[in-house]
């Protein structure tokens, strides 16, 4: 007699072969059974691998993989909002889950489902939602015998061969039984007088705190490191023709990431210091951030596969939003948005254009195409050492859900305790790239390090 043995765990290092094989096939035959992760038609086995292995990537997504004697035949993610979402902190958000039409009536979505809930119990979830579309009923089924409960119904949740099908919102708590009723007792609003009472009697709670990243920044014009002033090409100063020395150095200093940009690919449309890029790349296992001339989908898939963590794209964003969508969910978590204004208006083309498009309007959309986080840069004061624009970063930073990181014109550390003390009220600000002031001495790198860490 042949017994069937179902297993589920957690995925936590690259698949085999083998196993992203059975992954890509058994997903290529949910989404023709009714779409799933975006997809109408499966992209293909190389779109499909880059996107398993970009979830790897990131912290905040968790995949899990259920198997049928041996072979993955279904699959699940549980996302977390980011570290500086205090306020969501307690929630996840179970998303791709599906099982192949091939491996179903098997028990095999039950023992997924099972084995994620037990994953986000043991994360400190108290709450797990989820969105279903109401064509798939023993999905819904499912969901529901977990005591999932139906909360909400999105009136046009998705487009499927031109008709329109709604969706279902779904949530479960996961606390204990002496936790749900404090949970669930305390969901009234509170009056204004009671408000003012408890707050006069009440101590205030420590706001909670969470660390900046730095990101030293390495231009290159011409094989070299530069910095320029306010975007002007002409006016650059020059300061190492060795890009991966300069890495290095930023590795050995405690430097956790690297930003780079390409200064002459930005205004030539592509990528130029090709060998100085993989210098850098090369001198560390940091993990580097890369932008500058980069605008198709063949530039983004070979400077991923060339070793950068994450590619930065500017002017497309403004130019061909659907290649930013098309590139935050074939490469999740990969993709970053560099938006760069002259008073608040969006600047293209390494600068040398405005356009009439509001900086917050544009990383609204950035967010809406998937992106992992923003870059924003007020060029008047890039290499200008007079400081960030805290107001500006902040607005936008309030707006979005993702990370914003802020950038142009850091001068002193003055200026990254001002971003320090601003990210302590906006967590949504995660870090800041500071160039010329580390270049010319003006800050040390540990201090650097030091202020941003104790955000």
């Amino acid at each position: 007699m042949d017994f069937m043995t179902i297993t589920c765990e957690r995925v936590v290092s690259s698949l085999s072969p083998e196993d992203l094989d059975a992954l890509i096939e058994a997903t290529s035959a949910g989404i023709l059974d009714g779409g799933g992760f975006g997809w109408l038609q499966p992209p293909g086995h190389q779109a499909l691998a880059r996107y398993f292995e970009g979830l790897l990537l990131v912290p905040e997504r968790s995949l899990y993989v259920v198997r049928d004697n041996g072979t993955i035949c279904g699959a699940g993610q549980l996302v977390r909002p980011p570290a500086s979402y205090e306020a969501h902190a307690a929630t996840a958000n179970l998303t791709g889950f599906f099982v192949a039409p091939y491996a179903r009536g098997r028990g095999l979505g039950r023992v997924l489902l099972e084995t994620m809930l037990k994953g986000a119990k043991a994360i400190g979830c108290k709450v797990v939602n989820c969105d279903i579309r109401e064509t798939h009923v023993a999905a819904i089924g499912l969901f529901r015998s977990f005591e999932f409960e139906h909360w909400g119904t999105h009136p046009y949740y998705a487009r499927i061969g031109g008709q329109t099908v709604r969706g279902l919102f779904l949530s479960k708590l996961l606390a204990n039984e002496n936790e749900a009723a404090r949970w669930q007792s305390s969901i009234a609003m509170p009056d204004a007088s009671s408000s003012a009472s408890s707050s006069a009697s009440e101590p205030e709670t420590p706001t909670a705190t969470h660390g900046l990243t730095l990101y030293p920044a390495i231009d290159l014009k011409d094989g070299a490191c530069v910095r320029l002033r306010r975007g002007e090409m002409e006016d650059a100063t020059h300061y190492s023709d060795d890009p991966g020395a300069q890495a290095r150095m930023f590795a050995e200093a405690g430097c956790r990431h690297i930003h780079v940009v390409d200064l002459n690919g930005a205004f030539a449309g592509r990528s130029t210091n090709i060998p100085a890029i993989e210098s850098i790349v090369k001198a560390t296992s940091l993990p580097v951030q890369l932008g500058g001339g980069i605008r198709d989908m063949a530039a983004i898939e070979r400077w991923l596969e060339a070793g950068v963590s994450r590619v930065i794209l500017g002017s497309v964003a403004v130019k061909d939003p659907e290649l930013v969508r098309q590139a935050a969910r074939a490469f999740p978590g990969r993709i970053v948005a560099g938006i760069d204004a002259r008073q608040g208006r969006v600047a293209t083309e390494g600068w040398a254009e405005v356009s009439e498009l509001e900086a917050n309007d544009l990383a609204l959309r950035m967010e809406d195409a998937g992106v992992a986080a923003v870059i924003f840069t007020e060029i008047t004061r890039d290499g200008m050492l007079a400081g960030l624009d805290l107001e500006q970063t902040a607005d936008m930073a309030r707006r979005l859900s993702i990370p914003v990181i802020a950038s142009g014109g850091v001068g002193t550390l003055e200026h990254l305790k001002a971003l320090r003390d601003v990210a302590r009220d906006v967590p949504g600000i995660s870090g800041a790239i500071v160039g010329r002031a580390l270049y010319d001495g003006r800050i040390a790198l540990k201090d650097a390090l030091d202020v941003l860490g104790s955000c």
